[in-house]
């Protein structure tokens, strides 16, 4: 099929849509609140999760084909890029006497960005001043890091992914930047796609972000970006996910709610406790799922241990 241009204007018409006010919102947020419903709190919805959710989860593992889903590691500067991360030798064999001889590398990124593949934890997101569970976020968050919700409280995740994946259910290459998904277009992808959404599943958008960049070039998604629109989520809050993530940052830009700019983040994170998965690449899983003709899968989160972390690259893996 045809698709647009690279470089894109902000959409203007409903595609994003349709707009939502602040009064409008506010009532959304009250509605998928998971406020206190966990303990300990800094995990949030992976508390779903149990061990009976785990071996359910191993069932899915049929073939042994493993999929990573990370980003390379981004170096380049370039329009979805403004922070590139840091790669350098920091030693070239010449730092030990005698054999062996030792390489060494440095890495280092500002990873909350749209060129890193990461996970934010709940201390990543404030709204109206708090975290999620209603804890001041000026009191547990400084210059050391967060002492509630940090990455470091939430361990390791193994649970059954769901890949949406929105070109293959709609027969397109990819969803345009500004394309909102609702929560019509969830269900019509599970009916087509032949899954469901269960209570404890990580869910993963794809939006064709990865294939249309590789075609046609970069641009900002912080202007233009598919993804869910906020009257998706309650949806998502009353199958009881544990985790959302996508080939971008789940958010449809520009935002359909006004004054804000990242909604679904609000939503997920700081109201249901979810923690989110930005910046997949999921096009070799997509090929998978369709070699299988299934789209659920045995996820495995690992996130790095960073006490006081408001989250960490990371390399998610499917298996099938």
């Amino acid at each position: 099929m045809t698709q647009n241009p690279a470089h894109v204007a902000p959409p203007n018409g409903p595609m994003n849509g349709p707009a939502l006010s602040r009064q409008e919102f506010e009532v959304l947020f009250d509605r998928v609140r998971a406020w206190g419903r966990w303990t300990p709190a800094d995990r949030g919805a992976w508390a779903r999760v149990t061990p009976d959710h785990v071996l359910r989860a191993k069932a899915l593992v049929r073939v042994g084909t493993v999929v990573p889903m990370a980003l390379p590691w981004n170096t380049v500067p370039a329009a979805d890029n403004g922070k590139p991360a840091l790669h350098y030798m920091s030693g070239l064999g010449d730092g030990e006497a005698g054999e062996p001889s030792a390489y060494t590398d440095f890495i280092a990124a500002d990873f909350h960005g749209k060129a890193v593949s990461h996970l934010d934890a709940l201390s990543h997101i404030a709204y109206r001043g708090k975290l999620y569970g209603g804890r001041s976020a000026s009191e547990v968050v400084d210059s050391r890091g967060a002492w509630f919700g940090a990455v470091s409280a939430l361990g390791a995740l193994v649970t059954k992914g769901v890949l949406l994946d929105l070109p293959t259910s709609l027969g397109i290459d990819w969803l345009e930047p500004g394309q909102a998904v609702h929560a019509g277009d969830v269900i019509c992808a599970e009916e087509t796609l032949g899954v469901t959404i269960d209570e404890g599943d990580a869910v993963l958008l794809r939006t064709g972000h990865v294939r249309r960049r590789r075609e046609l070039g970069a641009w900002n998604p912080d202007t233009a970006s598919a993804g869910f629109h906020v009257s998706a989520v309650p949806l998502l809050a009353e199958r009881g996910i544990a985790l959302l993530g996508g080939d971008g940052d789940s958010d449809v830009r520009p935002s359909p709610v006004e004054g804000l700019h990242s909604p679904v983040h609000a939503l997920a994170v700081n109201a249901m406790g979810v923690p989110l998965l930005d910046n997949l690449d999921l096009e070799a899983l997509s090929a998978a799922c369709a070699e299988e003709g299934r789209y659920e899968f045995l996820l495995v989160v690992a996130p790095l241990n960073i006490p006081g972390g408001t989250g960490s690259p990371v390399t998610p893996v499917a298996i099938l």
